[in-house]
């Protein structure tokens, strides 16, 4: 029998899509065993893809990088929305030229792409690069403006009309042939994309299916967090991990947790804290007192959020529900300015996970208070759905 070949388009911004496309992936090989995939992905999201045994395309090196114009568009913890959208344009076009070539010069019997919106305004603008049917994951329907600016409002509502305008549904010259939104209903928000336009969620229901959470491991074998310690070098000293993910917008927060690390030293006299940059993000760039410890990349950094008295995170989706599947005391840093993390908020606020934070208003003394507060504590979140990956495997497959 012929292998099915898929390409995997997975959206760069961080490091969460490809964490969650490779549990995918895995998923898609057990339910059948006779597919090939093929991959386009930028840094360093591509590195994920070649360390984890998997084949990415040629094309890949000039995969357009979100990365950039995020972190250009990014100071200290404020994101101004509208000029990474702006900043974002010429990469997007650049990455819908780079998928028409590919998939022209190479048959696929599927095309799935993780937050791959370039592509899919590409496809309804020229319906004819869509060489195979299409899924598309989404964590996230409908951008906000986070300021009072008319501008940002107006550039908002634009993208918004042409995200909502998109004609998935049309029996003939159909973009989506399936979406699938990570999480459950009540994360997409319950109002319109904007004046005369739909409802989000009506609209979601309508083109998605939701799957759930997609971790990619089992929060039961991290339970027995003394023999996890041991295995991972720790000792019994208090142990607090503070992670930025895969861009370097969290720079100032890292930086602010090293100041943090002294004042909470006198209380904890054998505190161990590690700073985790990504890699995005030079260690040498940090500014940190003596006994901080300071690291470029800790592989499956999940089992090191498993058995620390405290992680201290950005607002990103993967890393927060991570530390929510493994029930661990954790405070979070919502980037303001930032749309998509507002909403991570709100879905941890629904499940009654993490400390809320705000970095603006946060001083070192301040987070020391909060560190000592929360050290070591003994959280109960409510339980979410975490078999989002094999949902979509089996959904995925119905397209095979």
């Amino acid at each position: 029998m012929d292998k099915k070949r898929i390409l995997y388009i997975s959206g760069s911004l961080g490091l969460g899509h490809i964490t969650r496309d490779l549990a995918i992936a895995i998923e898609l090989r057990r339910q059948n065993p006779n597919i090939e995939i093929s991959w386009l992905a930028a840094h360093p999201a591509s590195q994920f893809v070649v360390d984890s045994g998997e084949y990415l395309l040629p094309e890949a090196v000039n995969y357009g990088n979100d990365n950039d114009p995020a972190e250009k568009a990014a100071k200290g913890s404020q994101l101004n929305l509208l000029k990474y959208l702006f900043g974002a344009r010429e990469i997007w076009a650049r990455n819908v030229s780079i998928f028409t070539k590919v998939t022209e010069r190479n048959h696929f019997d599927l095309v799935i792409g993780d937050e791959t919106y370039e592509i899919a305004v590409g496809m309804q603008r020229n319906f004819r690069i869509k060489k195979a049917p299409f899924v598309m994951i989404f964590d996230f329907i409908g951008l906000d403006a986070m300021t009072g600016s008319l501008l940002e409002k107006f550039g908002i509502y634009i993208w918004n009309r042409i995200w909502s305008a998109v004609d998935y549904n049309k029996k003939y010259n159909r973009v989506l042939d399936m979406g699938l939104f990570v999480g459950e209903e009540e994360d997409v928000p319950n109002r319109s994309f904007g004046f005369l336009l739909p409802n989000r969620r009506e609209w979601a229901k309508t083109l998605c299916q939701f799957i759930g959470y997609i971790i990619p491991f089992n929060p039961l074998d991290y339970s027995e967090k003394e023999e996890v310690r041991k295995e991972l070098g720790y000792g019994p000293q208090p142990l607090i991990i503070c992670s930025v993910g895969g861009t370097s917008v969290g720079k100032d927060l890292l930086n602010l947790c090293a100041k943090a690390y002294p004042i909470v030293k006198e209380h904890k006299p054998d505190l161990r804290m590690i700073l985790v940059c990504g890699p995005r993000l030079s260690p040498e760039s940090l500014e940190v007192p003596q006994g901080v410890e300071v690291r470029k990349y800790i592989p499956d950094l999940f089992k090191h959020f498993a058995v620390a008295d405290l992680v201290i995170v950005l607002g990103g989706a993967t890393s927060t529900l991570e530390l929510s599947a493994l029930k661990q005391p954790f405070l979070y840093f919502p980037l303001e300015g930032h749309c998509e993390q507002a909403l991570v908020a709100e879905r941890l606020s629904r499940h009654k996970a993490g400390v809320k934070m705000i970095f603006s208003q946060t001083s070192p003394v301040y987070l020391a208070e909060k560190i000592l507060h929360h050290m070591g504590e003994k959280v109960e979140y409510l339980p979410i759905p975490l078999n989002g990956a094999q949902k979509a495997a089996t959904l995925i497959s119905q397209l095979l």
